[in-house]
């Protein structure tokens, strides 16, 4: 009886300390999704409260096909994932095999590379910002003292902002793929290794044959996160060009914040958000059933 009460009394304890996480995600995650999800179905100024809620069922959904805003909204985000993921993998790939293969002053270069990652990302914003300045930033300053007279107008052009946001992005999440990559590469028995120069194998048929299919699992791992976080920028647009020039570097999340909190059109900005989700879901599915194929546990 006495061991039973103590169970209980374990059990009960346990649960009050996690009560405060429960609600906290219950009251914070949970609600707010419902409810964006109810929404979604309405067309609600909520400057007007509760009573200008009514009920349009899948309105919302079907004229976003037809909003330009939308349709580039959704063209830039499949441009920016498109170009931002395979960059970022390869080149913190390239990275983490450098720095495995035991340079000098490994660690100082694996903190500088790691460091974008962990610093505040409106800092960044504002400091590359200042560096795409296309008339005083010193990256065209650099350009035009090497002989280019018209150098890019960076986030002051229409073709070439999404293109900086992209490179800034880029440099920003390499450093935390190559954390990643590392630990899978410390992974690799060296074993496999020396068989394979002892079959004859040169340094480009074990990376194929050997490094590449070992590092698999995590190259899925980072494939799924990269493109997660492909489609959720927003605090760089938000802050380097607020979506312009026009909509060249307008994304999904920064219209469907546009136009919840500037129009005031809380339906349709929920609308936006649940077809984000469903997307980021599709997409992550299809890359979990073709993991079958190329991914090696």
């Amino acid at each position: 009886m006495h061991i039973r009460t103590q169970k209980q009394s374990d059990t009960l304890a346990g649960w009050l300390f996690i009560l405060p996480g429960i609600a906290g995600f219950g009251v914070l995650t949970i609600i707010p999704i419902i409810l964006s999800l109810i929404i979604s179905f309405t067309d609600w100024n909520f400057l007007d409260g509760l009573k200008g809620l009514r009920f349009i069922g899948l309105d919302n959904f079907i004229e976003m096909w037809s909003d330009k805003w939308f349709v580039d909204s959704l063209t830039n985000n499949l441009v920016f994932a498109a170009v931002t993921v395979p960059a970022t993998i390869v080149l913190s790939l390239l990275a983490a095999i450098g720095l495995n293969k035991g340079v000098y002053m490994k660690s100082p270069i694996r903190l500088m590379i790691f460091m974008p990652y962990v610093s505040n990302i409106v800092a960044i914003s504002i400091v590359w910002g200042t560096l795409y300045n296309p008339t005083m930033g010193p990256i065209n300053s650099f350009l035009r003292s090497v002989g280019i007279d018209n150098p890019p107008g960076w986030l002051a052009s229409s073709a070439w902002a999404l293109p900086a946001i992209m490179i800034m992005t880029i440099w920003a999440n390499v450093g935390y793929n190559m954390i990643i990559y590392l630990a899978g590469l410390q992974g690799i028995s060296k074993d496999l290794y020396e068989a394979a120069k002892i079959d004859g194998a040169g340094p480009m048929r074990s990376f194929f044959r050997i490094t590449l299919p070992m590092l698999s699992p995590t190259t899925f791992f980072v494939m799924i996160t990269s493109i997660i976080h492909s489609f959720q920028v927003f605090i760089a647009v938000f802050v380097m060009t607020k979506g312009g020039p026009g909509s060249s570097t307008t994304v999904l999340t920064y219209y469907s914040y546009r136009t919840g909190f500037d129009f005031y059109k809380m339906g349709y900005s929920s609308a936006m958000a649940w077809i984000l989700f469903l997307i980021i879901f599709l997409i992550t599915f299809l890359q979990w059933q073709g993991q079958k194929r190329w991914v090696h546990y």
